[in-house]
């Protein structure tokens, strides 16, 4: 009931339901103006018929007479009076029972339940709103940010410029607003120059104009725009976007950077100061089926395996972990502990035969370069020809076609990129290849989170996510040294030592055996510990470096609150 009085105002702002009430308003009074003429007439013809009524009883059975209720206690005896009556019941009728109904719904319910209804898609944010994130656009990466945003208990608004879509939005449990990107009016609105950081993730062509708006109300708060088109990073950069980045582009140079046997052995995918975490795969080395106690690794590197990625699926490590061959390692540690690592598995074999590339659109070339540069050789399979200008690289036809697979070299080709922009076609290519091929290396593209899962079910190696990397992208900039979001739901946060931790050694401290996370750095005065040894012992005040995934953060935030 308290949300009435607004919908009301919002109701009466309009123009178009200030001239249906009017209209409303006319009727009523044209009613009124019966029912007052019918009550004096009855009066009237009464008095002729000899009979007496308070002006009360007049308006009484004017209205039982119009409604037809007719209740009967009040009759007229003469013919005039019953001729009077019938006319008040057919009035009664067209205007009543006919005329009342439509217009109330015409003119006020209908209006009323539509202001009701743009009431829940908010135009405007509350005057103290500040430090929050405004998203600009609502496709798979601005949703999957906002996701992330709220788990991280950040606050965001999506901005789009369509009620019916922002309603759809609010009813899946996202914070919208409604207004048009290329109004200063609306950043105004939504308190842009109090924002933490404005995210664009529309066309090109709309993030350009909206930072060039934005700019306009504020000239300091950090704008983050993506652009399809590599033409676009500068102008987006002269329009006012201070960080630029090519997400379909980047996507594709890391789905290239998985391949096996493409030089260095691990594979950066974060950094926190000297603190680097990298992806290994176990396949082709030494350490495929030995257990983690066994395989040697922080004797010869100082290094720990801080995880195993395993088909979508973080496997917490334990000293009697075996490495699945199929698996990916997280490890954790400097540039000379990577160094280390590396020449301790040795180099990879080279690449025989031609990497497949299923889709040459811009993750297929972004991969396709990295490749050219590590020389790689490749096939790109793609049914346009105008998305491919290395003609000597390119298998015409459609990547689901036996034929076509076969003349691209699926039969001894080491590994697969699948990378349409059609997740349903992917998971179905997925599938294709790993049944033409169970032992090749399956790297697949998504666009949307939930089918990350799906493709790993699949057959996929690997998974990445064009949402997800937009969304990691984003909270590391937002929050730089407190949270590192790495790839598919893996994360880097800091906490500090909870005091049921003082005086534990970290062997015994049970935070990897209770919640799967595990401690990757110890930040004190005399600076940050990497990979300590098991035997240290927490103190009071320490600032732990975590990692895991998004369950197991969320148990150990249980186990050890802040």
């Amino acid at each position: 009931m308290k949300f009435i009085p607004s919908q009301l105002m919002y109701l009466l702002q309009d123009r178009r339901a200030r001239r249906n009430l009017r209209s409303l308003l006319k009727f009523v009074l044209v009613l009124v103006f019966f029912v007052a003429l019918y009550s004096v007439l009855f009066h009237v013809l009464m008095e002729r018929e000899g009979q007496q009524f308070s002006w009360m009883t007049g308006l009484y059975w004017t209205l039982t007479v119009m409604s037809t209720l007719g209740f009967g206690d009040i009759t007229f005896t003469s013919d005039v009076g019953r001729l009077f009556s019938t006319i008040v019941l057919l009035t009664g009728i067209v205007f009543l029972l006919v005329m009342l109904p439509f217009a109330f719904i015409q003119f006020f319910y209908a209006p009323f339940l539509e202001a009701q209804t743009k009431s829940r898609a908010p135009r405007e944010l509350p005057e103290r709103t500040s430090g929050h994130l405004l998203i600009i656009g609502a496709g798979a990466a601005a949703l999957s940010l906002a996701m992330r945003l709220r788990r991280f208990s950040y606050d965001y608004c999506i901005l789009v410029p369509e009620v019916a879509q922002a309603l759809e939005l609010v009813d899946q449990g996202f914070r919208v607003v409604v207004g048009e990107y290329d109004a200063t009016q609306t950043y105004q609105r939504l308190r842009a120059h109090q924002a933490a950081m404005i995210v664009a993730l529309s066309d090109d062509i709309k993030n350009t104009h909206a930072s060039y708006t934005i700019r306009e109300v504020t000239g300091t708060v950090p704008i983050v725009a993506n652009a399809d088109s590599g033409d676009s990073v500068d102008i987006l950069q002269l329009a006012g976007a201070q960080h630029t980045y090519q997400f379909m582009h980047m996507l594709g140079q890391m789905l290239a950077r998985r391949i096996l046997g493409t030089g260095t052995k691990s594979n950066v995918i974060g950094s926190l100061g000297d603190l680097h975490i990298a992806e290994a795969p176990a396949r082709g080395t030494a350490l495929a089926g030995r257990s983690i106690q066994d395989s040697g690794l922080r004797e010869s590197t100082g290094m720990n395996v801080v995880g195993l990625w395993q088909r979508g699926r973080m496997v917490p490590p334990q000293l009697d972990t075996v490495i699945d061959p199929n698996a990916a390692l997280i490890l954790a540690g400097t540039t000379e502990q990577l160094e280390a690592y590396d020449e301790l598995v040795g180099e990879s074999p080279p690449v025989s035969s031609p990497v497949l590339i299923l889709g040459g659109g811009r993750v297929g070339q972004a991969a396709a370069e990295v490749l050219r540069q590590r020389d790689v050789e490749y096939r790109i399979v793609e049914k346009n020809p105008k998305r491919v200008p290395d003609a000597a690289n390119w298998v015409p036809g459609n990547a689901s076609d036996y034929d076509t697979l076969v003349r691209a070299g699926i039969k001894e080709a080491p590994s697969v990129f699948v990378t349409t922009h059609n997740d349903d076609l992917n998971i179905y290519l997925t599938i294709y290849c790993r049944r033409l091929r169970p032992d090749i290396q399956i790297i697949s593209r998504a666009t949307q989170d939930r089918s990350i899962s799906v493709m790993h079910k699949a057959g996929a190696d690997l998974v990445m996510s064009y949402s997800t990397i937009t969304a990691n992208t984003v909270i590391n900039l937002l929050s730089p040294g407190k949270v590192l979001t790495l790839t598919e739901g893996l994360n880097i946060f800091r906490v500090k030592a909870h005091s049921s931790l003082a005086g534990k050694a970290l062997i015994n401290s049970g935070i990897r055996e209770d919640t799967g996370c595990s401690v990757i750095g110890i930040d004190r005065q005399a600076g940050l510990e990497i990979n300590p040894d098991p035997a240290t012992k927490l103190k009071s005040g320490d600032s732990l470096l975590v990692i895991g995934d998004a369950e197991s953060e969320r148990r150990f935030m249980a186990r050890f609150p802040e």
